[in-house]
């Protein structure tokens, strides 16, 4: 038994090297056919492309299989994706159609409101914001108009949407306005549809707190905030934005303002306040305890003194 196999084992042997010399001499016959440049070998090799290629279209179906495979799975995964994204784009444009309804119906009720007389005082002019180079407050901007527009301190700023700041600092061709999300920027609000009166205080956050509610249990999220106009700095109406429950549990408002996008601001040209010129405007005197002679009438008095000297 170990005589045949060692005789099996010499035999293997010689066969597999020169199977293996006939595989190399093969490769390297073919590799120097492919490369002579030859008019003849040319031809020869578009012949034995042109017998080839045809019949090993058997061997490319499995490849081709594979190939096709692997794309039918990955179409599926981005129409997953892409049906996720509608799902959630529909749910949007729900939350959207609820807002556009109560829109509507706000526009239809104001509709009916047609012969209030609108303040023509209340104009705007409008500016640019330029690259602001660095200021006391942490949260403000500048516009390229001034106290040659007739800009005043206070006035409020507005972009498209919603309540920027406020006019804090006129130049003759420059303005600074302090946003509402500078810590300096307090500013009374009205929370709607309940009614109560706040303080929105600014903190150099994105989503200023609301203090000082009068009664905080009537204020859920999503209430409308407008600016009260408590103070005669800012109008009364302008929208700020809508109330959120911050991580903090506090109650923040998101202001409608888009703070990413200030290319433009409005400034309105509010009511000219009252100029206090001495502190003599701000005393009343109090008529009990005025001395009585002086609220007496002269004519009384001296009709009084005729009459006892006639007596």
């Amino acid at each position: 038994m170990a005589t045949n196999r060692r005789h099996s084992e010499d035999f293997v042997t010689p066969v597999r090297r020169i199977l293996v010399g006939l595989v190399v001499f093969a490769l390297f016959a073919t590799f120097l056919v492919w490369r002579i440049d030859s008019p003849r070998v040319e031809r020869f090799r578009a012949q034995v492309v042109d017998a080839l290629v045809p019949n090993m279209e058997w061997a490319l179906v499995p490849v081709t299989k594979v190939a096709g495979l692997i794309e039918g799975f990955q179409s599926y995964a981005r129409l997953a994706e892409q049906n996720q994204e509608l799902r959630r784009e529909l749910q949007q444009m729900k939350a959207w159609k609820e807002a556009a309804l109560q829109l509507e119906q706000e526009n239809a009720k104001l509709l009916d409101l047609n012969n209030v007389r609108l303040d023509a005082r209340l104009s705007y002019v409008t500016g640019v914001v330029l690259t602001d180079s660095g200021s006391p407050f942490r949260q403000s901007v500048l516009l390229n108009v001034g106290a040659r527009d007739g800009l005043v301190d206070g006035w409020a700023a507005m972009d498209g949407l919603g309540l920027v700041g406020r006019i804090s600092g006129v130049g003759q061709q420059t303005a600074r306005v302090i946003l509402l999300t500078d810590s300096s920027s307090r500013i009374p609000v009205t929370i709607q549809p309940s009614g109560q009166v706040a303080l929105l205080h600014g903190d150099n956050s994105d989503g200023p707190p609301l203090e000082f509610i009068e009664n905080a249990e009537e204020v859920r999220p999503g209430d409308r905030v407008i600016s009260s106009g408590d103070g005669g700095v800012f109008p009364a109406g302008l929208l700020v934005g809508e109330v959120i429950r911050g991580a903090d549990r506090r109650l923040r408002v998101r202001l409608a303002a888009d703070y990413e996008r200030l290319n433009f601001l409005r400034v309105l040209r509010s009511h000219p306040g009252e100029v206090v010129t001495g502190a003599g405007a701000l005393m009343v005197m109090n008529p009990v305890l005025a001395p009585v002679a002086e609220n007496v009438p002269p004519d009384t008095t001296e009709a009084d003194g005729g009459a006892e000297a006639d007596q």
